[in-house]
């Protein structure tokens, strides 16, 4: 990964992340992991407060060319 970025909203909790990574990276591993690691512990947290797992997800791959 190249860079990420949250977002969280203090009151409600909800939150955007948005993630840059090389060409090389399969981002569908990477969410498989993310996954699999909420799975396990029920939650996603982020400066010690727990979060509930993403209702909902957008991936976008973006070529450059030229």
């Amino acid at each position: 990964m190249l860079d990420a970025y949250h977002l969280v909203d203090p009151v409600s909790g909800n939150g955007l992340s948005i993630a840059f990574f090389d060409d090389e990276v399969d981002v569908a591993e990477v969410k498989s992991a993310i996954s699999k690691k909420a799975d396990e512990i029920g939650e996603i947290g982020w400066n010690d407060v727990p979060r509930l797992a993403p209702t909902s997800e957008t991936i976008y791959r973006v070529v450059r060319r030229g």
